[in-house]
């Protein structure tokens, strides 16, 4: 099997002046698909755990540390990242930080140190959802959204903690245009406009399967009506005796 994209590919491109691109993926299935697409960075997300990484050759697998799993101590941040890269196979991982967030950018400073790769994630963080309330677009600079000063500079701080990459979240364009500007490291957005280093999107939004079209993203694919098509047709054959036939059972029954 080949090498995966690693972390100075991604860099290369960005150097280079290409435009990134990541989407997330949750089962074997979808991250073999996504991956044969080409897309450069493949993202579990936290609700996925650790079952679903390794199954992709080419793209750098960006695991997505879940709530909680770190910011409790050090000792239990390193640790649960690290077993992240040995046990689940990722190549990376992604910690969320909140405006001026001191303990994730000291973690992501002790990761870096020792190796981990690290994607940054700033903006809207859905780990904090309670806390802010909601899915507010952030860097409008009042109640429940952060000012743009202040995620710039924690990008900045980001940077400086040794991040490859930094995710910018339902920002405005303006805060993501700022961002990018103010760092030395590719950003990735999603619902953060055109003037970012690459884009994100989540899998099931862009193939229009089981959900609500959202501002942020395009819908590539209906999947929703094929689904439903095709379990339509199988309830029907099941029903009326047309599946199973003689070509889907083993040794069947001679019925002369």
């Amino acid at each position: 099997m080949q090498d995966r994209t690693s972390v100075r590919d991604i860099l290369d491109k960005y150097e280079n002046g290409e435009t990134l691109t990541m989407l997330t993926a949750y089962d074997a299935p979808v991250a073999r698909q996504v991956d044969r697409g080409g897309v450069d960075m493949i993202l579990v997300g936290d609700s996925a755990a650790d079952n679903h990484l390794g199954h992709v050759e080419d793209a750098m697998v960006v695991g997505d540390m879940p709530f909680l799993s770190y910011g409790a101590s050090m000792e239990e941040s390193v640790e649960n990242a690290g077993r992240f890269m040995k046990e689940a196979g990722a190549d990376a991982v992604k910690l969320e930080t909140a405006p001026y967030g001191e303990t994730t950018i000291e973690i992501v400073d002790r990761l870096t140190e020792l190796g981990i790769p690290t994607m940054g994630h700033i903006g809207f963080t859905p780990q904090r959802m309670h806390q802010i309330g909601g899915p507010y677009i952030q860097g409008r600079g009042h109640t429940s959204s952060a000012a743009i000063d202040a995620l710039v500079e924690t990008a900045q701080r980001l940077e400086e903690a040794g991040v490859f990459t930094i995710v910018l979240e339902t920002v405005t364009e303006e805060t993501a245009k700022q961002v990018t500007e103010a760092v030395d490291v590719p950003t990735i957005g999603i619902g953060a406009g055109r003037y970012v280093d690459g884009q994100v999107l989540v899998i099931t939004d862009m193939l229009g399967l089981g959900g609500e079209a959202f501002k942020l993203s395009k819908q590539y694919a209906d999947l929703d009506s094929e689904v439903r098509e095709a379990v339509e047709t199988y309830v029907s054959e099941v029903e009326n005796g047309e599946f199973p036939t003689e070509e889907n059972v083993y040794d069947p029954v001679d019925e002369e």
